[in-house]
C-alpha cells in the first residue's frame, strides 16, 4: 500500500498538476496515473492487509453502482464544460481528482477484495464495461475531426500542437486505460476459474485474509 501512496504523491506532488491546465495529454496522464496506476496498488495493499468485502450486503448491487458511478465519472469530467473548469479553478481540479482516486479504488477493490464466485463473475463484466467505455472516449477524442476543448488547454506539454495534443490523450485513455481494465478483467477470469483461493461464501462463516 506504501507504494501507492509514494505513486500518488508522485503524481499529485509533481509536475503533471501544473502541466494538465495547459495540456490535455498530461491531464491523461495524471488521470490514467491515479485510477490504474495508484488505485489499484492501494487496492492490492488493502487486499493483503485484511480487507474484504464478502460480508457487505447486496455486493452485487453495490458493484453495479460504483462501476456505473465510475463511468458516469470519468465521461463527466471530461465533458468540455467540467474539464475546463477543472483546469481553471483548483477547488474543482481538487473535486475531480478526488473524484478520479474514490472511484478508481473502488473499482479495483471491488474486484479484488471478494471469494464469492458470484461477485468475481460480476465483477468481471464490470471491469470489461469499463475497458469498453474507456476506449470508446478514447477513440472519441482520438478521431474528432477538431478541438473538443479550448485551445489554451491544449497547448501540449510534449511538442504537440494542439489538435495533436487532444489526439494523444484520448490514445492514451484508449491504450493505457482500456488495457489496464481489460487485464484486470482477465487476471479476475482466471483466478475465478483456476484460483485455489476462491470458493463460495458460507454465511457467518469466520475466514482468514491473511
Amino acid at each position: 500500500m506504501a507504494l501507492g501512496f509514494v505513486v500518488l504523491a508522485g503524481l499529485w506532488l509533481g509536475p503533471l498538476p501544473a502541466m494538465s491546465r495547459t495540456a490535455f495529454s498530461a491531464h491523461m496522464l495524471l488521470h490514467l496515473g491515479v485510477v490504474v496506476l495508484a488505485a489499484p496498488l492501494l487496492a492490492i495493499g488493502l487486499v493483503r492487509a485484511g480487507v474484504c468485502l464478502d460480508r457487505v450486503g447486496g455486493l452485487r448491487t453495490w458493484m453495479v453502482v460504483v462501476f456505473a458511478m465510475e463511468m458516469v465519472v470519468v465521461w463527466g469530467w471530461h465533458a468540455p464544460a467540467l474539464h475546463e473548469a477543472a483546469a481553471r479553478h483548483v477547488g474543482v481540479f481538487v473535486l475531480q481528482q478526488f473524484s478520479f482516486l474514490v472511484v478508481g479504488l473502488g473499482v479495483w477493490l471491488l474486484g479484488f477484495a471478494t471469494l464469492q464466485r458470484g461477485a468475481m463473475a460480476t465483477a468481471i463484466l464490470g471491469f470489461a464495461l469499463t475497458s469498453t467505455h474507456m476506449t470508446m472516449l478514447g477513440l472519441l477524442l482520438t478521431l474528432a475531426p477538431r478541438l473538443i476543448y479550448p485551445a489554451e488547454l491544449c497547448l501540449g506539454a510534449f511538442g504537440f500542437e494542439q489538435l495533436e495534443d487532444q489526439r494523444f490523450g484520448g490514445v492514451l485513455m484508449a491504450a493505457w486505460g482500456g488495457l489496464a481494465y481489460m487485464a484486470g478483467g482477465v487476471v479476475l477470469g482466471c483466478r475465478l476459474l483456476w484460483g485455489a483461493d476462491v470458493e463460495e461464501v458460507v454465511p457467518g462463516e469466520q475466514r482468514d485474509w491473511r
